[in-house]
């Protein structure tokens, strides 16, 4: 009898603790996870492509480019269905091709070889507010912010060359065969998100996402951190981006 009477009090005790946590699983996301992202972004390369043309090897896609990165959070308990983390990825192309030195045929011609390789990069601190009303996956807006950098390097040579060749490239003053440029805009950046996470286990998560990066306080140089002027003003890393996403954790949404 006492058996059956402390096992009633046992289970109604459990329901009554249970009825609460249930309530509060769905006022109040929880998380905790870390994870790998494709990304998708569409910055406008136009003012890159229209020299692109006389470099010889084509253009740069204007529909955009894919790149990865990660990121991880973990929900404030202090604040409800309030995610800190961090978010990092990069994206970009590369061109390559042979060029003439001029137009006219002649034996001793030199054929150039050429490359340019594009490159957007960000990251930063992820906060991010749940939607608490919707269930069963997470819906959540916010930003990223942080810094990244925009990178373009111009290459061309004319085939091997020798240790002491490179030096005497340097000697002679006329550094036409082998040239590297390297062109980097330095910025900050506050980028707006919205992704979806959707638990599919407690453990393992998957999702879908968007955002635009907007840039700030450019800094543009050359090589080694020399100043670059005149720069076109419509050339900007500012652009559009959709990312997906697996993350390994805790989740309860």
């Amino acid at each position: 009898m006492k058996r059956i009477f402390f096992a009633a009090i046992f289970i109604i005790a459990l329901n009554t603790y249970a009825q609460p946590m249930e309530s509060v699983r769905w006022i109040s996301k929880f998380g905790v996870a870390i994870g790998v992202n494709p990304v998708y972004a569409v910055p406008d390369v136009g003012p890159i492509n229209e020299k692109m043309t006389d470099f010889g090897i084509g253009k740069f896609s204007d529909s955009g480019f894919f790149g990865l990165g990660g990121s991880g959070y973990v929900y404030i308990l202090l604040v409800d269905n309030l995610r800190v983390g961090g978010m990092g990825f990069s994206v970009g192309s590369t061109k390559s091709g042979t060029v003439f030195a001029d137009n006219s045929p002649n034996v001793n011609q030199i054929d150039y070889k050429r490359e340019a390789e594009y490159s957007l990069g960000i990251g930063g601190l992820t906060v991010e507010y749940t939607l608490p009303f919707i269930k069963p996956v997470a819906v959540s807006v916010g930003g990223i912010l942080g810094a990244g950098s925009m990178n373009l390097n111009l290459y061309q040579n004319a085939g091997e060359y020798s240790w002491e060749g490179v030096w005497e490239e340097f000697e002679s003053g006329e550094n036409t065969e082998a040239l590297n440029m390297k062109i980097k805009d330095s910025f900050y950046t506050f980028t707006p998100t919205i992704n979806i996470d959707y638990p599919i286990t407690r453990f393992f998560a998957a999702r879908i996402g968007a955002g635009y990066i907007f840039t700030f306080d450019n800094d543009w140089t050359l090589n080694n951190d020399q100043k670059l002027n005149n720069v076109p003003s419509d050339l900007k890393a500012d652009s559009f981006f959709i990312q997906a996403g697996v993350y390994l954790g805790f989740f309860v949404f």
